[in-house]
Parts: C-alpha cells; structure tokens; sequence
C-alpha cells in the first residue's frame, strides 16, 4: 500500500511538473531574447523542478531556504511565471525579501493596460519617471501577486491585508518596510484617483486621531474618561484645532495635578487653594510643544489655558454632569486682560521690496499663494479652502473672488486685479486633473484649487517662500537680523494700506469679512484722516499761542449731508453736531439732558426738537446699515425720549387751545 501511494503521489508530482514545463516552454519561446538564453532559462528550470517538484511544498519552506535554492539554479524566471500565470500564489515575505526582480517586470508585461493607466494617472499627478516606476510597476505588481487581485479589484480590504503581511513578514527589515510602506501609499493615491477606493489616502505616519489619544496622556483614569466624553460633546461644535488646544490644556492641568497632588483623580475633590497654585505655575510654566520645549509660555497661551479650563468647568456645571464642581473654582479675574496690538503691516517700502522677491520666487505654489494672500487680505485656512470656481465675473463690475467660509464662517466677495488673476492662471495651467477630496468642514467632494500629487498644500511652502524672498529682497529687522514675515502680516498689509488710500470702514469690514465693527475699528487708529486733521488743527493753535495772542475762530458747523454719512459715532444735540470719533467707543454724556427725568422744555422748542428727533432717526437707520448694534440702541433710547417730550408738549398745546 505505501508504494502504491508514493507512486500514485509521484504520477501526480510528474504530471503537474509535466504541465508547468510545457507551460513555461512556450512562454520563452515567445521571449524577445537569444536562443543561449532561452536555452538557459529551460535548463534552469528542469534543475529546479528536479530539486524541488512539488512547487507548493517548496513555498512553505522558510524564506531563506528558498531565497537559498533560487540562487543556486537561477530559476526565478520560473518562479515569476508561476506568480504571473496564477500557478503559485506568491507572499510577501518572499517577494519583498527578494527586492526588484523578474516577477516585477513579467507582471507588468502581462497587465499592460492596467500599468498605462496607473502611469496615465502619475502623470496627472505630477510625479517623477523614478517614482511613478515604483508605484506603478514594481509595489502595484507586489500588491496584485501577494493578493492574486488585478488593479481593478483592489479596496481597502486588500490593502489592509497586504499591510499586515508586510509587517508580519519575518524576513523582510524595518528599513525595507518602511520604504514599502511609501510605496504602498503611492498605490493607495492611485487606486483614490481611478475611483477604486473612497478613502483619502493617509501617509504611513499619518492616522485619525480620536479624543481618545488626544487625552492618552492624562494619567488619572477617571479624569481621563471624563475628559474624553467632554471632547466628544464639544467636538460637535468646535473644529478640531480648538478641541486640540482645549485638549492640550486639560492635559496641562492634568500632569501638574499628577505632580503636585497624586491623591486627587476626580473634579469634586478639587479646592480653590488647588487652582491658586496651578495658577502660579501655569504662569511660569515651560511649553510642552515640540518646537518651544523648555521655554516658558507667553503670557497670551497662559490666559488662554485658563480660559479653557473655565470654560471646562462652567460646562460641566451647566450641562448638570455628575463630575461638574461644586464650587467655583476659576474666576474671571484669574485670566489676564488680553492686550490688544496695533496690526503688524509691513511697511510701504518693505512691502515692495518683499513682493519684487516673491515675483522671482522658484516655486510656483508659494508664488501664486502669497501673490493672491496679499492682494485679497485672505486667512491662510480661506486660501487652502478656494475651489475652482471661486472667480466670478460680474458684467460691469470685474472679476471677484468667492471667499469661503473661513474663520468666522462667512462667505464673502473680494475683487480681484490682474496680478491676482495671473497669478491663479499660472497654477492653473500646471494644476492637471485631480480627483475631488472631501472638505474638511462637511465631508462633501470639494476641487480645490491648491492641490498637487493628489493632496492639498499645506502652508509650510507658503512660510517658506516668505522666508526665501526676504532673504532674497535682503530685508532685516530693526535690530539687524532678517527679517521672518509670517503669512498673516500680509492680511494686515492690505488692509492698512487700503485704509491709509482712504477706504471707509463699513467697505474694509465687508472685505476682510468682519462680523463685528471692532474688529474692524483696529484698523482705523493707523491713519484717520479727521483725527490727524485734528490734531494738526490743535498742533497749529498751540504753536500760534506763543507768537500771538488772537481770539480764536470758531470752526464752521458742518455740512448736514457729509456729517450723516461720516464714519463717526453721530450724536444730534438741540443746539448742534458732535461727531465722535469710532475709536473712543460711544460717548458716556451724550443726549444725557434729554434722558434725564429732569429735563424741562417748553412748546417755543417744538421744532428744534422734530428736527432733532428727524436727524436721531437718520442715525439709527445709518448705524443699523453699518452693523453698530450700541449705536442703534442708543439712538432708539434718544427717539423714545424725543417722543415722550414732543408727545407732552403736543398735549399741552392741544390742552391750552381748546
């Protein structure tokens, strides 16, 4: 019986042996090389096959084994026809060991169509000839012989399993799989761009990160989890960056109540003493950010994690959760009083020098995007997020530019000049064809019109480019080092510049997209042409004093139609005008005789008054047109005390007649 089977089992081995040769005989009869190599590849394999007849007892001997025997009789051409035809199912741990190959190249002979449209995609996607060979003919063929797919079944299933193989593979080094995994991501970007697979494709250094890991460093468990269930209900509303930094100063307080106060792992154990010490070292505490590690915080980032750490507190109590505290722990008198600068334009002169630079500047990304940042006043985030069609003409009135929603999540129109246009066109005509990703903000595809290789841009090219054309204008600062513009400064530029050519307030507010008047009125104490009018005015009249003594001319009354329309915060009075100016916030006395309880007029004054009240009314409407919610409130309080005066006058009068 034993040799009846060990001859049955060596009729099956001869047979199968049988058709591979035939097989593979046929295939190098087709191969465009000599009849001495063909001879060789058909003599290498008859010595393989004799060795080793059962091709798939021969896989399951370990990878140096058989990296062993194809070295000794060269039979890898063999091999690789077996993996290409679907005679053998190839691993990686193999084919990775092995490295570049035959099997490489006999895949893609075979799958020609399937490599023309991967390169046809590489292409799109700006890549190099080294690049796109890796990708597209030698980690696309390992993908699809590991996983015995063709390009059109891969998916994220298969390239998680052939992931995982690679790093369970014993033979291949942490170098080699981490260079396979580059690759890998190249094949992902690919199979993205062809519709193949949903999912935007993620650097091997890059995941998803959850609010679980944002707080993995919290070492308290129970604050830890609490932590976690607050982001996640905060994370609803807020972006991630500011779940990020709320995260980060949870965290912060986090370590030191570790370092300071090990026996405390819940909210309701805390005191006020507690937050007392926290708030001496939070104030003179060193970053925990990579970048600043060991330096101490600025005093802005100090307020800013007690702000979050309020605001942390205040809504646990608010929402009524069980851990909130049951004492107030951070008082609003705790957080500094942010200050407020003056915005960082650079200089004329400096201004055209930098933008001379960045005209001469190499790389056409950063070169369109400063170009569009400082002629339209964008944010950085406005300008990653411009889709195609962000340009809009308008007959009679240009080209404009559709801002998404940004910062303060507001669209708005910007119009555009003929160096922005130009610039936008340059990136254009090299931006090739690319598949939509989906918006950060809602998930929905998006063209964005700052993408390269298949991802958006980030800004470290644009810093980087500023940084490259100061050095090239050789601009430096006032203590003689160069000088490091940032990208923002370029959004204070334009709008200084725009103020300074005597641009009103309310147009400024609507370009830059400004959702309140002060935020706009920061602009307005850089050059205001009736405060330096003012103050020339009182300059001259003081500087007159010391030559002569002369009665002083009073300054005629102003023009009613000019004064309504002027940028000023307007007050009406009986006996004439005050314009204040926007950036002394609303007067304290004004109208105060006419909301007094004790303000005493007579019918002789009825017309002063129904012009007053005609001109208050004005007011209000041009402050509400203007967004200036104090200064419309204020203007109906004056209204309804005209009335009531007017309305008791009215009365007496009708009461003396009859």
């Amino acid at each position: 019986m034993t040799t009846t089977r060990h001859l049955t089992q060596s009729a099956v081995e001869d047979e199968v042996t049988s058709g591979v040769y035939d097989g593979y005989f046929a295939f190098v009869a087709t191969l465009p090389c000599a009849d001495q190599g063909k001879r060789l590849r058909r003599r290498n394999a008859r010595v393989f096959l004799a060795a080793h007849p059962d091709l798939d007892a021969w896989m399951r001997r370990p990878t140096p084994q058989r990296l062993v025997d194809v070295r000794r009789t060269d039979a890898w051409p063999l091999l690789s026809w077996c993996f290409v035809e679907g005679r053998l199912r190839a691993d990686v741990d193999l084919l990775a060991a092995k490295g570049f190959g035959h099997h490489f190249v006999a895949w893609a002979r075979a799958h020609p169509d399937e490599v023309a449209r991967a390169r046809q995609v590489a292409a799109d996607l700006g890549w190099g000839e080294a690049w796109t060979h890796r990708v597209c003919e030698v980690t696309l063929a390992l993908i699809c012989l590991t996983q015995a797919v063709g390009m059109d079944q891969l998916s994220e299933e298969v390239f998680a399993r052939f992931e995982t193989e690679l790093l369970e593979a014993p033979s291949v080094a942490a170098h080699a799989r981490m260079v396979h995994r580059n690759h890998l991501y190249g094949v992902r970007q690919i199979a993205y761009q062809l519709g193949l697979i949903d999912q935007v494709p993620l650097q091997a250094y890059q995941r998803q990160i959850t609010n679980t890991d944002r707080a993995a460093d919290i070492p308290q468990q129970h604050l830890r989890e609490l932590v976690v269930r607050y982001l996640d209900v905060i994370a609803t509303t807020l972006r991630p960056t500011t779940v990020d930094g709320r995260c980060d100063s949870l965290t912060t307080f986090a370590l030191w109540l570790a370092d300071t106060h090990p026996e405390i792992d819940r909210i309701g154990q805390l005191r006020r003493d507690h937050l007392e010490d926290f708030l001496v070292f939070n104030r003179t505490r060193p970053s925990r950010s990579r970048a600043q590690r060991g330096t101490p915080i600025s005093a802005a980032h100090a307020a800013h994690n007690l702000s979050d750490l309020k605001m942390f507190f205040d809504d646990l109590t608010l929402w009524g959760w069980a851990d909130a505290p049951d004492r107030l722990l951070v008082h609003r008198t705790d957080i500094a009083r942010r200050a407020h600068h003056l915005p960082r334009a650079l200089a004329p002169d400096v201004d055209r020098a930098l933008m001379a630079a960045v005209a001469e500047l190499d790389d056409l990304f950063a070169r369109c995007a400063i170009t569009v940042l400082r002629n339209t006043g964008l944010r950085l985030g406005e300008l990653r997020d411009l889709e195609l069609d962000c340009l809009w003409d308008i007959p009679s009135h240009g080209t404009w530019l559709k801002v998404p929603l940004g910062k303060l999540a507001t669209e708005r129109l910007v119009p555009v000049d003929d160096t922005t246009l130009a610039a936008i066109d340059d990136w254009m005509s090299q931006r090739g064809r690319q598949r939509s990703l989906p918006h950060p903000r809602d998930g929905r595809p998006a063209d964005f019109l700052f993408v390269a290789a298949g991802r958006r841009l980030c800004d470290r090219r644009i810093r980087q480019g500023l940084r490259d054309a100061a050095a090239a204008a050789r601009l430096t600062a006032t203590d003689g080092s160069p000088l490091a513009p940032y990208p923002h400064q370029l959004r204070h530029t334009y709008a200084t510049s725009l103020v300074n050519a005597g641009m009103s307030l309310q147009a400024l507010m609507a370009l830059l997209g400004h959702v309140s008047s002060e935020m706009t009125l920061r602009y307005a104490v850089l050059a205001d042409d009736t405060v330096r009018a003012a103050y020339d005015d009182a300059i001259a009249n003081i500087r007159g004093t010391h030559t002569a003594t002369t009665a002083p001319t009073p300054l005629p009354p102003p023009d009613r139609a000019a004064w309504l329309q002027a940028d000023m915060l307007k007050t009406r009075l009986a006996n004439g005008f005050c314009s204040r100016h926007l950036a002394a916030e609303p007067c304290t006395y004004a109208n105060i005789c006419e909301l007094c309880d004790n303000f005493t007029t007579t019918p002789d004054f009825l017309p002063v008054l129904r012009a007053q009240r005609a001109d208050v009314i004005a007011l209000r409407d041009d402050a509400t047109g203007r967004g200036w919610a104090a200064e419309t409130g204020r203007h109906e309080r004056v209204i309804c005390a005209l009335d009531r005066h007017i309305g008791r006058l009215e009365t007496a009068r009708a009461s003396r007649v009859s």
